[in-house]
């Protein structure tokens, strides 16, 4: 621990040291390079006190949310600034050797410092306003994305059956549920024939989830609104005072959401019933590659149906698909996940998508196709340790069926 303390104390010393450099450039005046010590120092003194004092049994997760947002905003918006005059010393020292030679001096050196310098606190400035404008309004620009699929074997009474799928509301996060309400309409906007929210419903305590129960009993549909277990919903990441008090937990956040007008399904299934037609609804509890759990079970979750049946699985974990599902001989035709959030940072453009969970995830976002079976990944509807998003929107997935 104390090995580590001293590594990352010798890394932010460089890094300040760095960006410090090409600050000076920005001014000479005395009195703002000693302000910008004044703020480092004591941003630094707050980071180190927020995390040394934090404690699980408080519940500290707006601390943490608080320690993330200061760190993204602060502190990594400064690396830029560190690579673009990084990049410099690495041409004076190509320089050096060849100027050493043939006995010329470098005049340009100046210039390009400074050029170099400015453009890396330029981009600094510019990554902490996006990653402080993902706090005050990303986290709340919900989008819909519409998703025409032809499902094998769908009855015709099913044909433009309209779905809408939230997923990762963890709303232990928000402070001020109300200010969703917008992405509430827009959910009933789509005229949903069934809601289907995919897991992690709470960062941990099933009473986080009590101010969300006015807001997501508005949400309509007409057959229907199912939930299944994500990891977070478990509690695993809390302290408790003792097991039966986290025994509790899970019973009690699904009351919770029943009142909100969900039902959660734990490994079973449901049929939605049309003109004497059957579409198949699973849900399965939480199932990922270790070390989250591994609690979904799909032989008794899809125990009596048929499998040439048309069916759509809820698995909160997109890793569950590809371990399991797809070759499952339930022949699941469509499994809608969550979890990744997309990471909440990335790339999220018609041609171009990145993000570095798909580092960790490779099927993080949007539809994908195996072995004839589809994945979609919903991107989340909350937000989870940094409370913003930058560049990957929150989502409402709406599936038009055919």
């Amino acid at each position: 621990m104390q090995k580590n303390l001293l590594i990352f104390t010798a890394i932010i010393f460089v890094l300040e040291f760095y960006v410090f450099q090409a600050f000076k450039m920005v001014t000479e005046k005395q009195w703002a390079r000693t302000a910008y010590w004044i703020i480092t120092v004591s941003v630094y003194a707050l980071l180190v006190y927020l995390i040394l004092s934090f404690s699980k049994a408080e519940g500290g997760h707006y601390r943490i949310q608080f320690i993330v947002s200061l760190f993204l905003i602060f502190v990594v918006p400064k690396l830029l600034a560190v690579i673009f005059l990084l990049i410099d010393d690495l041409f004076r020292l190509m320089e050096f050797g060849t100027h050493s030679l043939s006995g010329n001096s470098d005049k340009g050196y100046p210039g390009r410092r400074k050029f170099l310098g400015l453009a890396g606190l330029g981009l600094t400035g510019l990554f902490a306003i996006l990653f402080t404008d993902g706090i005050l309004f990303g986290k709340y620009r919900h989008t819909a994305r519409k998703v025409k699929l032809k499902i094998p074997g769908l009855p015709e009474s099913f044909k433009g059956y309209r779905i809408v799928q939230i997923s990762d509301i963890h709303s232990g996060s928000f402070k001020n549920p109300e200010k969703l309400y917008p992405a509430i309409d827009l959910i009933n906007e789509q005229n949903p024939d069934l809601v289907l929210a995919t897991g992690d419903t709470v960062n941990n305590y099933a009473e986080e989830f009590i101010p969300f129960i006015p807001l997501l009993s508005k949400i309509q549909s007409k057959d229907g609104k199912f939930s299944v277990l994500g990891n977070h919903d478990y509690g695993h990441y809390a302290e408790w005072h003792s097991k039966a008090t986290k025994d509790r937990n899970v019973p009690e956040l699904i009351r919770l959401k029943s009142q909100a007008g969900f039902e959660t399904l734990r490994n079973e299934h449901r049929i939605i019933e049309r003109n004497g037609e059957k579409l198949y609804l699973i849900g399965v509890e939480n199932w990922g590659l270790k070390p989250f759990p591994q609690y979904g079970d799909l032989d008794k979750a899809t125990k009596g149906i048929p499998p040439e049946a048309a069916k759509i699985l809820m698995s909160h974990d997109p890793s569950h698909f590809d371990e399991k599902v797809k070759d499952h001989p339930s022949n699941i035709q469509l499994t809608v996940s969550g979890h990744t959030h997309g990471m909440q940072f990335g790339l999220d453009l018609k041609n171009i998508k990145w993000s570095p969970v798909q580092y960790r995830y490779k099927k993080w976002a949007d539809l994908y196709e195996s072995a004839g079976k589809f994945l979609y990944v919903n991107r989340g509807f909350g937000v989870i340790g940094y409370p913003g998003r930058v560049g990957i929107l929150p989502e409402i997935t709406v599936f038009e069926l055919s």
